[in-house]
């Protein structure tokens, strides 16, 4: 007992340095606490893996090839570590050919798409920028056709993975993720998502899954990263130095569109027959002598707001083939602005293409999937269902239940 009681007189004469030891225990155990959590997750999706990999195969069958397009500076130098250690083990367990090449600049991923042999899977290990130059690149190709119906994984390594809550139930712990995502490659379940294509009036198109941005709130988030030295205040700091540049922060601009389109069954992949020559020759005939009497039906609208958006349907699943157009509202105080911040956008208008949209004023930039580009006019189409990326069995019963 006189033991204990000198133990505690020490402790509370010396209760700084106690104090002190205490924490550096408390931080040490949850590190020691999560690396033994992540060490557990690695061994069990391993172990799922492993299972794929045993699983016989018919002497004329080949072992199925993926191509990697790893970004190892994504998540900030971190993405080829977080791929080797939980990715990678994964895939060579399954027995998966896998052949990975890493991108050494930006923009390199289109290039390397635009000269890829066919393959079985096309794997994206990186953040929003990677997975948006690989679709791009796998669209500009001139067998595109032919590529597009290739499935696509998408690991997410980056800082912003925006596609991922689509396409498996996220969670805060990226080995947790990455192991998922990987499994879910695996399983070989897909799901068809459609592409934005954007085209300005001279530069080739850019591809996008998620969508456009433009407007103040876009513009404040890019800056944020400069107030890191203010904390939690440095997103209402950047808000409110905005305003004192420049207010109101207004953006106008002229959108036309065409209205949504019911989106039809899926088509099996075979071809149907040719019909026979005479009926064809009839066909050409008739529509040419009566064409359709209904020309496609342009509406336009002059819009006044702090933020405009562009998206797919690709976070939920819907029965029509359209995009959103997505407007803030223009009357924000100072204040809201600075306190609110961005807020729900009133829908607009489902359509499935926009003429040019054309920015008046200020141009800025556009975000597109989270990359910036130039704000210049640029006509939006749709391509429904465009590609199919691998997707869990979770999210997929998931996007079942909420179109019953």
């Amino acid at each position: 007992m006189a033991r204990v009681v000198k133990v505690f007189r020490t402790l509370r004469n010396h209760w700084k340095k106690s104090t002190f030891a205490v924490c550096v225990l408390s931080y040490g155990g949850y590190w020691l606490y999560g690396k033994r959590c992540d060490s557990v997750l690695r061994r069990e999706a391993c172990l799922l893996a492993r299972e794929y990999g045993r699983q016989q195969i018919a002497p004329q069958e080949r072992l199925r090839k993926a191509t990697v397009i790893l970004n190892p500076a994504a998540c900030s130098g971190k993405a080829n570590t977080l791929f080797e250690k939980n990715a990678a083990p994964i895939l060579h367990l399954a027995g998966v050919e896998i052949t990975i090449v890493k991108t050494d600049y930006e923009g390199q991923a289109k290039k390397l798409i635009e000269l890829m042999e066919q393959t079985d899977m096309l794997i994206v290990a990186g953040g929003d920028g990677t997975l948006q130059e690989v679709v791009t690149g796998l669209l500009r190709r001139p067998d595109q056709d032919t590529f597009s119906s290739t499935p696509i994984g998408f690991i997410p390594l980056g800082s912003h993975n925006s596609l991922s809550p689509s396409l498996h139930l996220c969670s805060d712990n990226k080995v947790k993720d990455i192991t998922a995502a990987t499994l879910s490659i695996l399983k070989g379940e897909t799901v068809p998502l459609d592409v934005l294509q954007i085209k300005g009036e001279k530069e080739q198109p850019v591809f996008a899954l998620m969508g456009l941005r433009w407007g103040a709130f876009r513009d404040v988030a890019a800056t944020i990263s400069k107030y890191w030295y203010l904390g939690p205040l440095k997103t209402n700091a950047a808000h409110w130095f905005s305003t004192l540049r420049e207010w109101p922060l207004v953006r106008d601009v002229s959108v036309s569109y065409l209205a949504p389109s019911l989106r039809p069954p899926d088509l099996p992949p075979q071809k149907p027959p040719r019909p026979n020559l005479m009926y064809r020759i009839i066909r050409r005939l008739k529509n040419y002598w009566y064409p359709p009497a209904e020309p496609e039906k342009w509406e336009e609208q002059q819009l006044s707001t702090l933020e405009l958006f562009i998206q797919t349907h690709n976070k939920n699943p819907r029965l029509n083939d359209s995009l959103v157009i997505c407007a803030e509202p223009n009357d924000f105080t100072v204040g809201e602005f600075i306190t609110v911040g961005s807020v729900a956008a009133f829908l607009l208008v489902c359509c499935t293409q926009t003429a040019p949209l054309r920015p008046y004023g200020a141009g800025g930039f556009y975000n597109i999937d989270n990359e910036e580009y130039e704000a210049m006019p640029v006509e939006v189409r749709l391509l429904p269902r465009k590609l199919r990326f691998f997707i869990s069995a979770e999210r997929r019963d998931q996007l079942l239940s909420q179109t019953q």
